[in-house]
């Protein structure tokens, strides 16, 4: 009896051992389709998230290849492309953008790694303003608390920077409305409306505020799925099960795509739960 219960143990563990290497080590394609009457013109657009400096072949030249298959017009960062540590390697990062900004614009959204690494050099030292130092040389800019525009679509991208008490762990602190119009301002109402906002907790304050469509990660997609449930396990504040996940969510005419994100950090390892990178259409709605 012994030995039977001793097999099927080791059977189990070698199996979630393969399934963790496996699913941490790759990532899949994710689509959406959003079609509005403020859309003027067609745009489609790759989303990255959370890649925490992690490579997919030498030189991230798997990703590199899913996003040129994919024939973007943009490039929408929604944060965490590095990791805040002190001393913490981005030159992996640095070169994946540097090889993006070269066939495509890029619009990227800050997440609470970024935030730590640009405002607590303190703790960080100067990898914050060297990795800024290394964006701007390929004229990479973060969006932070401002916008950008793209005319000929009447899209207009915005970059949300909140402060860190929004992603502490262990709490959910509350958000208005009105503490995203004191960071953004107003939105252009007569422009459709992306948001880049890392934290995806706040979506209903997104929308209020009049994101048309957030684009979030942060979560990574709870960790672990658990099968059947289809439910990420647990958030970066240790909720469990938390409600925003990832995939798409509708808050009356607004939606998130939250991605689960394409890297790990402090704890690498993802479970029935792979890396994902989406490709999101805009079309206008005659």
């Amino acid at each position: 009896m012994w030995d039977i219960m001793i097999t099927i143990f080791v059977i189990c563990a070698v199996v979630l051992l393969w399934v963790i290497l496996f699913d941490t080590n790759r990532f899949v394609v994710r689509r959406h389709s959003v079609c509005n009457p403020k859309i003027l013109k067609s745009c489609r657009a790759v989303v990255l998230s959370d890649l925490h400096n992690k490579k997919y072949g030498k030189d991230n030249a798997i990703l590199l290849s899913a996003i040129r298959d994919l024939q973007p017009d943009i490039i929408l960062i929604a944060g965490d492309m590095v990791t805040s540590r002190k001393k913490a390697p981005t030159e992996d990062a640095v070169k994946l953008l540097y090889q993006l900004s070269e066939e495509f614009p890029i619009y990227y959204g800050v997440g609470n790694h970024e935030h730590r690494l640009f405002h607590k050099a303190e703790k960080y030292g100067s990898v914050g303003t060297d990795y800024l130092s290394a964006l701007a040389e390929k004229e990479i800019v973060p969006i932070c608390n401002s916008s950008k525009e793209i005319a000929e679509c009447n899209i207009r991208i915005w970059g949300l920077d909140i402060e860190g008490t929004y992603y502490e762990r262990f709490q959910s602190k509350t958000m208005d409305v009105d503490y995203v119009k004191g960071l953004l301002g107003e939105p252009d109402a007569t422009c459709f409306n992306i948001l880049l906002a890392h934290n995806p907790d706040y979506f209903p304050v997104y929308a209020g505020w009049g994101a048309d469509l957030t684009v979030s990660g942060h979560v990574h997609g709870g960790i672990v799925k658990v099968p059947f449930v289809n439910k990420g396990f647990i958030s970066p504040t240790f909720a469990l099960f938390p409600k925003y996940d990832g995939g798409v969510f509708y808050e009356k005419d607004a939606q998130m795509v939250l991605s689960r994100g394409l890297g790990t950090h402090t704890l690498p390892v993802r479970v029935f739960n792979p890396g994902e990178l989406w490709c999101v259409e805009f079309t206008p709605q005659e």
